[in-house]
């Protein structure tokens, strides 16, 4: 797999759905970063022909940004033809890594065809999929996967089972990369937290924060509910939203249900709520913040409860989430089955706690989750296409 031939970097081509703020982009970002990019460039082939927020980021790291039309069934053979068509063009790959493992079954056997000595990978991101008939066929194409792939990645436990089947990871089948993180960018700086705060006009706040898209999986709806529970008894506090997605529309009127239902005044939730949208500085957003809420139905491994530990934050997150996010003692699960008054007194009886922030940056690289440690790991893999990291799984 060595381009030792010449003294180009090898390539290696990431498929994702889009170019924008996410979880799996985040990530994948993050490594790019810290790879030495003088031995391994990344490309990406995506589903969209928008521009992304890392669109202008990867091109100025020395990337390339392709485009496939989204797939939607119908249209099966269409993009059948497309991907056939980008991999007998594009030989210059020495391997692609699937993040979108929906559609990996399509995408990963037909490149292996156009190109015999590419190593794939099929790399699981989430332990759980959409509603309705997109989650159906979504767990219908990945039942195949696990077999048209030379290597099966996952951020956790949770999210290789579904993805790849308890089996597969029983068998030691499934290999996990940790969804790592610049743990010195995240570190808490009480300069930037006094900063932050006196810009957004919660200098006298307790603030609870949230990073995450807004989309079903993440429980906005869950957290309002909390939030409002919390504003029933001080009235000091804050809520600082950071994403983007098609159900901020649909908090934004909860909001005012509630503020109208609970307080005779539709504006009394949604004034002490900010919608900061997607943001490239998000880690001067978490100093700001007293306590992190995250209360998601499902997650492959969320890289944002990671940085609210490196950040030195307490976390009040989702028994549903993997207990493999839970890096240091900085983390409470509970039950998003409980009635949301228990979580908004589980965050008060620790308010206390919130003001003192610990340097969690060892404890976290210990974990395996440093991202400057795995890049020189996967600069490794990418290079021979053998042995990834932690692994004892037979090289194809």
């Amino acid at each position: 797999m060595s381009n030792q031939k010449t003294n180009n970097p090898i390539r290696v081509l990431h498929v994702l759905g889009t170019t924008n703020l996410g979880g799996a982009e985040s990530r994948i970002m993050e490594l790019y970063r810290c790879m030495d990019r003088s031995k391994v460039q990344f490309d990406f082939l995506v589903h969209t022909d928008k521009e992304g927020h890392y669109s202008k980021e990867i091109r100025e790291l020395g990337g390339h940004i392709y485009n496939l039309p989204r797939f939607q069934v119908i249209n099966l053979a269409e993009y059948k033809k497309a991907i056939r068509c980008f991999f007998a063009e594009h030989k210059e790959f020495l391997a692609v890594q699937g993040h979108m493992t929906s559609t990996a079954s399509i995408y990963l056997p037909i490149a292996k065809k156009a190109n015999p000595a590419i190593v794939t990978i099929a790399h699981a991101r989430s332990a759980g999929v959409d509603k309705g008939l997109k989650g159906y066929v979504t767990k219908l194409l990945r039942s195949s996967l696990k077999h048209k792939t030379d290597y099966c990645f996952t951020c956790s436990k949770e999210a290789g089972e579904a993805v790849f089947g308890k089996d597969w990871v029983r068998k030691g089948k499934v290999i996990t990369i940790p969804n790592a993180i610049d743990v010195n960018r995240f570190q808490y700086n009480e300069a930037v937290r006094k900063e932050i705060r006196a810009e957004l006009g919660i200098q006298d706040k307790f603030v609870i924060g949230h990073v995450g898209r807004f989309g079903f999986m993440k429980n906005h709806t869950y957290l309002v509910d909390v939030f409002a529970e919390l504003c029933k008894q001080r009235e000091d506090m804050a809520l600082v939203l950071i994403g983007k997605g098609e159900e901020e529309e649909n908090i934004h009127k909860k909001l005012k249900k509630l503020g109208t239902e609970l307080f005779s005044d539709e504006q009394a939730l949604e004034s002490k709520v900010l919608f900061l949208g997607n943001r490239f500085d998000v880690e001067r957003y978490y100093q700001a913040f007293d306590c992190f809420v995250f209360p998601s139905t499902f997650e492959g491994l969320p890289g944002s409860v990671a940085e609210a530990q490196a950040a030195g934050l307490h976390c009040l997150i989702s028994d549903k989430i993997t207990r493999e996010v839970a890096l240091t003692e900085l983390v409470t699960y509970r039950s998003i089955e409980e009635e949301p008054r228990l979580w908004a007194e589980e965050i008060l009886q620790n308010a206390q706690n919130a003001f003192i922030r610990k340097d969690m940056r060892e404890a976290i690289a210990q974990k395996g989750f440093d991202v400057n440690t795995q890049a020189v790991l996967m600069e490794k893999f990418y290079r021979t296409g053998k042995n990834p990291p932690g692994s004892n799984v037979k090289n194809p």
